[in-house]
């Protein structure tokens, strides 16, 4: 096929944003080597001069049929003839010297087949057929590039998105130095303009706007932004002029880690696909064999050209990547980012969905709703612990207790050291005192007795708070209890997984149980795993797989990494600017509606079904065709027309999933 590699493709478009500085060379099948940075608008030159030449050549070919139908008689049959054999010439040229670069590199694709049927039409000089075989076939290799797959365009659309410039404030003044964004720093500070577009990832250091990140996260809605919230190269600033601290650039941004995933996705294979890649490799010599028999038993040139023609297997070829890519341009569409193509495959066939709490079934704003002191003790001095403690964290539980001591007026001290101990609590040196927070039986781990301040059931274990103990040094400060809201949407996308066929829906969390059963009662979910450290949820994962059940793992992606490495499918709620969502998850949702979930798993389903279609089509147009070549019912020319249109089918066919997904685009979650 005369068709360049997307990979290719990209590689050469990227040159210009390559944040080292430094520029690529690729090449590709149609175009030979791309130079540079100027590769993306060389494949553009490359495409509309191959358009134009075709037409050329499909105009000349078509006035010699005209000509031969209504003035055969009028007009010499040499000048007849030589309309069609420039028409040949000028649409075979391209085909025939893809063919012979492929023989000179030592492969064998399918150029040589349509090659060798053009040649063996100049040999009987028929140039008409010549000419529309190689027109039919330069038209379907149009339409694969560009409505097949679409990979190249959402790429550049991508990169279109970041500006190429920024303006860049001088230190120590409100001077503005349009800069190049590849020039930028992580520490610059940048000013953005209602409806410009963020050039890099970063933090507002002043205003207030609205953003529009449907870019990365397929949000319909803007989200309104303050001092100290974070923003995202490529989403675009609607409202208010803001400075943004700098805090990554070039491929490191979210929008780099989104295409970047793109282009890996694009770039793995399905099982279907690397068989044909095996044995693309015997197929050409085993058409050539069946044609050279049509020959020796029929004599009849004509079916050996229809031969060659129909056999091109491009339809075949296409069947499979075409469905893939366009459910991949639907998925991250709506912020739904697949590493590998192969995960698509995987999640048509789930049935056991392993969710965290907090921040995945819930929103992960935890609140304060309760302190309780140990006798002697303040509630001011438990909450200044348990702040200080927490200083460092970024976890929901340290952004409440620092909220409320915000609120509460109360003043804490940053420690001088901090340790986190995963699914335990956190370790902290502040001044000369020894602080820990986290659960009672970590705090017993150390040493120290809760007896006397432990929570009453009513409130910690009946009533669904989690509840972390304070201490400073030797002596427990006492307890503070914190609630957290289900998200809107996780009724309906828990229901809708059910009605996929979902058998098992589970909840794992670290939390205890009281908390965990509280949201899975009002959720739905009846297997509830408490209070299990980021080791034991792996483990369950594991038993599940041991089932032979295929599992998929749902979490925020920063505590969960290792449960969503684990699962077969590991969904990491969130991810937007998060760097070891993208590492441990096979999927990325770069917003919290869970309803993307089971549309992942409709998506993923309704893509198989197009791929088997679009395969059995492929098969059926290359067998037919070939049977029907072979006895002489089909020419060469119908044997294209065969081709073209099989080809066409295949790609409108998979192009009904790009649009998949519209009505989430429409609607925010119920009850959001």
């Amino acid at each position: 096929m005369l068709m360049p590699s997307r990979t290719e493709s990209w590689s050469a478009a990227d040159a210009h944003e390559a944040p080292d500085g430094h520029r690529h060379s690729h090449g590709c099948a149609c175009c030979g080597p791309a130079t540079g940075g100027a590769a993306g608008h060389g494949h553009q030159h490359e495409s509309l001069l191959r358009f134009g030449t075709a037409i050329t050549g499909g105009l000349l070919v078509l006035n010699s049929y005209l000509a031969e139908w209504f003035f055969s008689g009028r007009i010499d049959p040499f000048a007849i003839d030589l309309s069609a054999i420039a028409g040949a010439v000028i649409l075979g040229a391209p085909i025939l010297w893809s063919a012979v670069k492929d023989l000179v590199r030592g492969k064998v694709y399918m150029n040589e087949l349509v090659a060798l049927a053009i040649l063996a039409s100049f040999a009987i000089q028929d140039f008409r057929t010549a000419g529309t075989v190689a027109f039919l076939m330069l038209l379907t290799i149009a339409v694969e590039q560009r409505t097949a797959i679409g990979a190249e365009a959402s790429i550049e659309a991508l990169i279109r998105l970041t500006p190429r410039q920024a303006r860049r404030l001088r230190p120590g003044g409100g001077d503005e130095d349009m800069v190049d964004v590849l020039d930028l720093r992580v520490g610059d500070i940048c000013r953005l303009r209602p409806g410009e577009n963020f050039p890099v990832d970063g933090v507002i250091t002043s205003g207030a706007t609205s953003v529009n990140q449907a870019s990365i996260t397929g949000e319909s809605l803007p989200v309104d932004k303050a001092v100290d919230a974070e923003v995202y190269a490529g989403t675009q600033n609607l409202t208010g002029l803001v400075d943004i601290r700098v805090t990554r650039v070039g491929r490191d941004t979210t929008l780099g880690k989104v295409r970047d995933l793109i282009v890996a996705a694009e770039g793995s294979r399905l099982p279907m696909m690397r068989m044909i890649d095996r044995y693309v490799g015997f197929y050409t010599p085993t058409v050539l064999t069946i044609a050279a028999l049509v020959w020796f038993f029929s004599r009849d040139l004509s079916r050996v050209i229809a031969v060659l023609v129909i056999s091109c297997p491009c339809a075949l070829v296409i069947a499979t990547p075409s469905a893939m890519i366009a459910a991949l341009s639907a998925a991250a569409r709506l912020g739904i980012l697949i590493k590998d193509i192969s995960h698509i495959e995987l999640a048509a066939r789930i049935r056991s969905v392993v969710f965290d709490k907090t921040g995945t079934l819930t929103e992960g704003v935890l609140e304060v709703v309760k302190l309780h002191p140990a006798p002697g003790i303040e509630l001011a001095e438990l909450l200044a612990a348990a702040t200080a403690a927490e200083a460092h964290s970024n976890h929901p539980a340290a952004a409440a207790l620092r909220r409320l001591a915000e609120q509460a007026g109360v003043n804490w001290s940053d420690p001088a050291e901090y340790e986190e101990v995963p699914g335990k609590g956190v370790r902290a040196r502040s001044g000369a005192d020894t602080l820990r927070v986290g659960r009672a039986s970590w705090l017993g781990e150390c040493g120290l007795r809760t007896e006397g301040v432990e929570a009453p059931p009513e409130d910690g274990e009946q009533g669904g708070m989690s509840v972390v103990y304070v201490a400073s040094n030797e002596r427990v400060l006492g307890w503070i209890g914190m609630r957290d809201k289900i998200r809107p949407a996780a009724r309906a996308a828990l229901d809708e997984l059910r009605q996929l066929g979902v058998r098992r829906l589970c909840l794992v969390t670290g939390d205890n149980a009281a908390a965990a059963r509280l949201v899975a009662d009002k959720l739905g979910v009846s297997d509830v795993r408490a209070g299990c450290l980021p080791q034991e949820k792996v483990e369950f994962v594991n038993e599940l797989k041991r089932r032979g059940e295929v599992v998929a793992v749902v979490g925020d992606g920063v505590n969960d990494a290792p449960a969503l490495a684990a699962g077969d499918v590991g969904v990491a709620m969130g991810a937007i600017g998060s760097d070891v969502a993208v590492q441990s998850a096979s999927v990325a949702l770069m917003n919290n509606d869970l309803r993307r979930l089971p549309f992942l798993i409709r998506l993923s389903r309704r893509t198989q079904t197009l791929m088997n279609q679009n395969l059995s089509l492929g098969l059926l147009v290359i067998v037919g065709g070939l049977y029907l070549s072979t006895i002489g019912v089909v020419t060469p020319v119908i044997a294209a027309l065969l081709h073209c249109v099989g080809t066409i089918l295949i790609v409108f066919n998979s192009a009904r999933l790009v649009r998949s997904g519209e009505e989430l685009e429409a609607s925010p979650p119920p009850g959001g």
